[in-house]
């Protein structure tokens, strides 16, 4: 932990809901500042379908995402990001060259299924 974060308590950590979703579709954000996709992922029917944009060009291909699970954050606000309304935030690893490794279940796993 860096020395300028103060540490979560156990109900805050509670409160972020992540969960578990399958990309649908996956399209150049022509817009952004930084190069990026516009993602629409299925999160099983209690949460239904959200978009998000994830600067995740360096790794990953459009034709390799659909279909690619993945785990986001579903419970923020949505955030307007240009011209795009961004509804959930997808989580990956952010290497030393900013670049993002998504993070993904280690198996195939059910839409919707909550991290904890």
């Amino acid at each position: 932990m860096s020395s300028n974060q103060q540490p979560l308590n156990w109900s805050e950590f509670e409160r972020v809901e992540m969960r578990v979703g399958t990309i649908i579709s996956a399209h150049v954000f022509e817009e952004a500042r930084n190069p990026a996709y516009k993602l629409s992922i299925d999160f099983g029917p209690e949460i239904g379908i959200r978009k998000s944009s994830a600067q995740i060009t360096h790794h990953y291909r459009l034709e390799d995402l659909m279909g690619k699970q993945v785990i986001a954050v579903v419970n923020f606000p949505p955030k307007q990001i240009g011209p795009f309304m961004s509804e959930c935030l997808v989580l990956g690893a952010v290497n030393a060259d900013k670049s993002v490794i998504l993070l993904q279940p280690e198996r195939k796993t059910e839409n919707g299924t909550q991290i904890g």
